[in-house]
């Protein structure tokens, strides 16, 4: 949440601010802004544009910082927008978190004089830093911040001492970016790749004071820190449409190579199992594990519903599937024989993140499946499997999802390998996976299908999706997509408890689409649809190719590959990422950027 952009170095720096705000704009998009030394602040409400159209053509400073808003504290507003300045007007600030204890903060800043023009607990931030600043940036801001309880990731200036700008890092991201013009701050990599590939993550409680030509960090309490840069392995073309309509359509176009690229080197052909390189380090613990908790947050938190599924089926081991934002406050109890697996594309879900420590208190093993390589969740865990999907810049996830369930069948057979699996049924799994790719290519195929299907539901207020077994968590990621791209108020069931009340809601203008793949569990789902057919809701069903029976119980049809069953959840849920992207396409919505949302969720 909230974008954070900074630059100091020889070249004009708006440019380089108004270029990272636009690359961070999914992160938030009520309000914007931007400081350049020598120049001063400018705001907007509303997106990027907004804040483009107000910028003089020609500023002269050659260091700044930028901030677009995702809002907790105070509405969307130019007042309200980022960055905040201390009492003297001098010191500038933008920030990513929430500082809990602002309201203390404040009426002790209060007494001493202090006023406030704004709603936000940044505003107090930046005017704890001005009340200690006596001449030293960095020192001012290392004090204020051993007074503040919360999560920041920020980046404050002063015009007293234009030539730095000083970084800090509590639960939210900051990277610098080392480059040949000069030196870049960002609150997500993928902003960086068109400057430079070489970057340092700060971690938790450490401070940098970042020059044109160096950076040195330390922690809040003044011990020197050392810090190796690495190399950022995503291209800047994929945060680039590239032709695409949306950065949505494109990353589910990308469907095909996102599984190429997480199956890449993980697939042992000979022996019938994966290579899974990351969890090499604690193999032994992890052939004694008794129970694996899965725990991630919104389409996360789906993908390990799908998860149990598979390592339930197939490594035959009990697994729990737990919201972040509810393990970390609930009775657990310590388990030497369990594992945790948390999953985020980001890597810095603040719940995710919170319920590692919550993990390793009761001395689990803990694991982690992350998107983002070098992210709080990577360096936290014991061990991990990188996802490898590469950035998404659209806040509904798909393409990061879709690697989720892949990682997840990957390990479903490494653990099934272990666990008695067959080596001939892991054969037909590593062969089912080898031809995934081009299997997701042929759903992909049907996108013109799809959207004519789409625009038929698009009026519709109400819908429900249905499924069962591996494919119900897979409905409620679909309803998921729906809500966030299209507005429509969308809920999923277990197709089996549509008769234990949600029923009562159907009529003739609340459709039902229903994923009814050929599996073990058919015939259940068609008399859920005959359930469904009864109070004369409309049904759009997600069916094998190849089907006949389908087209006399449903109204309209996507048909999708028949795969191994351990893969078809995956193969499902593209149609249902299509579907809810031509409906709100057809809508008239922007689709990347849906209303009240952001993509890294970096707030608790």
């Amino acid at each position: 949440m909230c974008g954070i952009f900074g630059y100091i170095g020889t070249e004009k720096a708006a440019p380089f601010l108004l270029e990272g705000l636009r690359t961070l704009e999914y992160r938030g998009y009520d309000s914007a802004g931007i400081f350049v030394h020598g120049h001063g602040v400018i705001k907007a409400a509303g997106p990027i544009s907004s804040l483009e159209a107000k910028l003089p053509k020609d500023i002269q400073g050659t260091a700044g910082i930028a901030h677009t808003r995702w809002a907790t504290h105070g509405a969307p507003s130019e007042k309200n927008a980022h960055p905040h300045h201390d009492m003297s007007g001098r010191i500038w600030l933008v920030h990513n978190g929430i500082i809990e204890n602002y309201r203390e903060l404040k009426e002790g800043l209060a007494v001493q004089g202090i006023t406030f023009y704004s709603e936000t607990d940044t505003e107090v931030l930046v005017k704890l830093i001005g009340s200690f600043y006596k001449g030293d940036l960095l020192e001012a801001t290392r004090l204020a911040l051993r007074a503040v309880r919360g999560t920041y990731g920020l980046a404050v200036v002063s015009e007293h001492e234009p030539n730095k700008i000083i970084v800090a890092r509590m639960g939210s991201p900051i990277v610098l970016g080392l480059g040949k013009e000069g030196n870049f701050i960002a609150s997500d990599p993928s902003a960086l790749l068109v400057h430079t590939k070489r970057v340092v993550y700060l971690d938790d409680g450490e401070i940098a004071s970042v020059s044109k030509d160096s950076f040195e960090v330390t922690t809040i309490r003044g011990e020197k820190k050392t810090k190796k840069s690495e190399i950022v392995e995503w291209e800047h073309e994929a945060v680039q449409k590239n032709g695409f309509a949306h950065f949505m359509l494109k990353e589910m176009f990308e469907a095909p190579e996102v599984v190429l690229n997480t199956l890449r080197g993980r697939l042992n052909v000979e022996e019938g199992t994966a290579k899974l390189g990351g969890l090499e380090m604690v193999e032994e613990r992890i052939k004694h594990i008794q129970r694996l908790h899965i725990i991630g947050c919104g389409s996360a938190y789906y993908a390990g519903e799908v998860g149990r599924y598979m390592l339930e089926e197939y490594a035959h081991i009990p697994v729990e599937v737990e919201l972040g934002s509810e393990y970390r406050y609930k009775k657990t109890y310590p388990d030497k024989k369990a594992a945790a697996l948390f999953v985020s594309q980001s890597g810095e879900t603040a719940d995710t993140r919170a319920s590692v420590e919550k993990a390793k208190s009761m001395q689990m093993l803990t694991l982690g499946m992350v998107n983002v390589v070098g992210s709080a969740i990577a360096r936290e865990v014991d061990a991990g499997i990188y996802n490898h999907a590469g950035p998404e810049v659209a806040v509904a996830s798909t393409k990061a999802y879709i690697s989720q369930l892949t990682a997840f069948a990957l390990m479903a057979l490494y653990l099934g390998r272990q666990r008695g699996m067959s080596k001939a049924e892991g054969l037909d799994i590593v062969k089912a996976l080898q031809s995934l790719p081009e299997t997701m290519r042929a759903v992909l195929k049907k996108n013109d299908e799809i959207a004519k299907v789409a625009k038929k539901y698009a009026q519709y207020r109400d819908f429900m999706y249905i499924g069962r077994t591996f494919h119900s968590p897979i409905a409620y990621e679909g309803a998921l997509k729906l809500k966030e791209v299209s507005y429509i108020h969308a809920e999923a069931y277990a197709g089996g408890e549509l008769k234990h009340g949600p029923i009562a809601m159907l009529d003739k203008d609340f459709p039902v689409l229903a994923i009814v793949p050929q599996n073990d569990v058919y015939e259940k789902m068609i008399s859920n649809i005959e359930e469904v057919r009864a109070r004369l809701a409309p049904v759009v069903a997600l069916a094998t190719e190849g089907d006949l029976q389908i087209s006399a119980v449903a109204d309209d049809v996507i048909y999708m590959p028949k795969v191994h069953p351990l893969l078809q959840p995956i193969v499902a849920v593209l149609p249902l990422q299509l579907f809810a992207y031509h409906v709100g396409v057809a809508k008239g919505l922007n689709v990347d950027r849906p209303r009240n949302l952001a993509k890294s969720v970096t707030v608790e």
